[in-house]
This record gives C-alpha cells, structure tokens and sequence, in this order.
C-alpha cells in the first residue's frame, strides 16, 4: 500500500472525524425538531382560517347573531393569522437553511480532516457560525409569532366574554321584574 493511501485510511478512520461532527449534528436535530414544530403551528393557523371562513359564510347567511361585531372581530382575527403565517414562514425558511448550513459544515469538517489541511478548517467554522445565525434568526421570528398568537387567544376571548353578557341581558329582559 502506498504511503499516501494509508495516511488516507488512517485519516479516514480516525474518531476525529465523527466527534468533530456530532456538534453540528446535533444543531441538525434541534433545527428539525423546531421545523417540526412550525409545521404543526401552521396547520393549526390553516385549521383557524377554515373555521373563520365558515363563520364568516354563517354570517352573510345570515345564521349567526351580532353580525357587525362577529364580522368585526374575524376581520382582525383573519390579520393576525396573515401574519402570524407570514412570520411562521420566513422561520421555516431560516430553520431550512440553517439546516442546509449545519449538514455543509458537518461535510465540510469530514472532508477537511481526511483531505484538507488546519488552514481550511475556518471553512467549516463559518458555515456553522452563519447556521447558528439563522436558527437565532428563526428562534427570534417563532417568538415574535407567538406573541400575535397570544394577541389570537386574547381577542377570542375578549368576543366569547362579549356574547355571554349579550346572552345574560336578553335573558334578563325576558324574566319578568320582581315583585
């Protein structure tokens, strides 16, 4: 065997190279758990959007009390799940590609350690750095999303408190006054 290729075989079966690239594996795995997870928060903004539409098609039917006021509140409701989409969005686009950005790395220190040589392992460096950039850039989107997603809760609520007072005055004008 030839020099050369046994100084190949011995970098390649080095523990070097996979300790060096569990770090970004790791990183790998958070940013697919948080993919997964945005996935699911989106199909329960699609979930939300349906059920609007459905109201919104009670309302013109005229099927639901309080038109005006329903009508109203799924005007603002409808916004915030825009938004909260749009945002939802743009931190899938950064998990992606801090994704993409982690598995380059963990290639980049494979090859680096079996072909290249410590002046390019900065390569690799850089491509972890700017991964962790966008998984702090989609963390930071995630939780500016879930604040317009408590905004959501909050205006239900505050409409589910406004149609029980409505029904506790209609159903105090029909009991008739006490003697």
């Amino acid at each position: 065997m030839a020099i050369q290729e046994k100084e190949l075989f011995e970098a390649l079966s080095s523990s070097r190279i996979l300790t060096s690239m569990i770090t970004p594996a790791v990183l790998i795995s958070a940013c697919g758990t948080l993919i997964f997870s945005t996935s699911a928060r989106l199909g329960r903004i699609f979930d939300r959007v349906t059920v609007m539409k459905g109201e919104v098609e009670a309302v013109l039917q005229g099927k639901i009390s309080y038109p005006k006021e329903r009508m109203l509140n799924l005007k603002g409701q409808i916004e915030l799940q825009k938004r909260r989409a749009v945002l939802i969005q743009k931190a899938m686009a950064a998990l992606y590609t801090a994704t993409v950005l982690f598995v380059a790395s963990s290639l980049a220190i494979g090859v680096n350690l079996a072909y290249g040589n410590p002046e390019q392992a900065w390569i690799a460096t850089m491509l972890a750095l700017a991964g962790g950039l966008f998984l702090f850039a989609a963390s930071v989107l995630l939780l500016y999303e879930s604040r317009f997603n408590l905004r959501f809760v909050t205006r239900t609520i505050n409409f589910i408190e406004f149609l029980e007072e409505k029904a506790f005055s209609q159903e105090n004008e029909k009991q008739p006054p006490p003697k």
